[in-house]
């Protein structure tokens, strides 16, 4: 019984380590906001903020009407070329530009959400902290670098909204090899601030990250809804066999 307590707690422990250890830099779960408002509004964050440089041709604008945007609010407000309404969502640069200028071509954004899923998180929690986690570097060539991905060629393109901020180091013992020191990431300084607030800006971050694990499978919400279902179906079902088979041997008896 003593080891069996003992392993239940050891194994209640795992997830927290691989939380800690994967990855480095330890993920923030990602809050859920799974509601229209969130993901028309992280639907819009997208399209003004990452379809610039990142495609998602896994999807078409009119998938959109399924987060309760009718076409004409579509073509209204998030359409801004002529592209069509039932047309893939690609952006406008040229491969051969976004390597000059970022040094790869940015990746398609279709399945990010799933693709980035891991032992530390889920993909959510990986895109939440991610989107979070930029900094000030003139070391680098976009004046930018990120402390999930260390010397990242993505710039931080939503700055503007969290402001200016810096990374603070500092020195410590290495645990690991006695008389080295490391640098430890201290948390981040704000230098100038932003057009949202703190708050405001991780809400528009966790909306965005919503609509980008919407958007890796749009189908999500209604197979959901039908596990739900089903699982209410099956435990009527095996409450009736149960009792039907209770009558039955009943009479046998």
């Amino acid at each position: 019984m003593k080891f069996a307590k003992k392993l239940i707690a050891v194994l209640a422990l795992v997830p927290g380590l691989a939380f800690a250890s994967e990855g480095g830099f330890p993920l923030e779960r990602a809050p859920d906001r799974h509601d229209l408002s969130s993901l028309q509004n992280g639907a819009k964050l997208f399209i003004n903020h990452c379809l610039n440089c990142h495609s998602a041709s896994s999807m078409r604008y009119n998938r959109l009407r399924d987060l309760g945007l009718s076409e004409e609010q579509i073509k209204s407000n998030l359409l801004f070329s002529q592209d069509k309404v039932g047309g893939m969502m690609t952006t406008a640069m040229r491969p051969d530009d976004a390597k000059a200028w970022f040094g790869a071509v940015p990746p398609d954004l279709s399945v990010i959400a799933r693709a980035k899923s891991s032992p530390s998180g889920t993909g959510a929690d990986y895109l939440y902290t991610y989107l979070r986690s930029f900094y000030k570097d003139d070391a680098r060539p976009t004046g930018w670098n990120n402390m999930v991905v260390p010397n990242v060629a993505m710039p931080h393109v939503m700055w503007q909204q969290q402001g200016v901020r810096q990374a603070k180091f500092q020195e410590v013992p290495d645990p690991h090899e006695h008389g080295k020191m490391i640098h430890k990431f201290a948390g981040f300084e704000q230098v100038t601030p932003g057009t949202m607030s703190s708050q405001e800006f991780d809400t528009a971050t966790a909306d965005l990250v919503a609509y980008l694990s919407w958007m890796a499978e749009p189908a999500q919400g209604q197979r959901k809804k039908l596990g739900v279902i089903v699982l209410i179906f099956l435990s009527i079902f095996a409450f009736l066999a149960w009792r039907l088979n209770e009558s039955y041997w009943k009479e046998v008896k």
